[in-house]
């Protein structure tokens, strides 16, 4: 077992009210990493003050992306495939209350012979099998390999 720790750190600037309030935080990481949080553009007020920064709703379908890759990397290079290139264009359906269903459509890019459709389809699923984050959530998570 290992534990994995985040923090998040927020601070007033200006009144607090909500129609001017910054969502503006950042989210820090054991390696000293640090990025700027806010919420979803469609949930601030146009009067509320703040930068850009990512959403709680995209650093879940980026957790869920990235984990689904970093499984694939490891079973494709288990069954001897050299993977050059990954990318995912996931996107997640936020429903009234929760986030529903996560849409992974990873594309990969093998270097020599590239596997069958359905040797990369059972990549996929020993991938999404291990992938600790899809194991870990209540939404359904669908991976359409492009």
């Amino acid at each position: 077992m290992s534990e994995h720790r985040a923090g998040v750190e927020w601070h007033r600037s200006g009144e607090f009210r909500y129609e001017t309030y910054s969502r503006n935080h950042e989210i820090r990481f054991q390696d000293g990493l640090i990025i700027l949080g806010s919420a979803a553009p469609a949930n601030i007020p146009r009067t509320a003050a703040g930068a850009p920064g990512v959403d709680p709703e995209q650093a879940f379908v980026a957790a869920l992306s990235a984990c689904h890759m970093l499984w694939f990397l490891h079973v494709a290079c288990r069954a001897g495939w050299v993977v050059e290139r990954y990318v995912d264009e996931a996107v997640g359906v936020l429903d009234k209350t929760s986030i529903s269903r996560v849409t992974l459509r990873p594309a990969a890019t093998f270097s020599g012979r590239s596997p069958s459709r359905q040797e990369l389809q059972a990549l996929h699923e020993q991938a999404h099998r291990k992938c600790f984050i899809a194991n870990s959530v209540k939404s359904e998570v669908l991976v359409e390999p492009c």
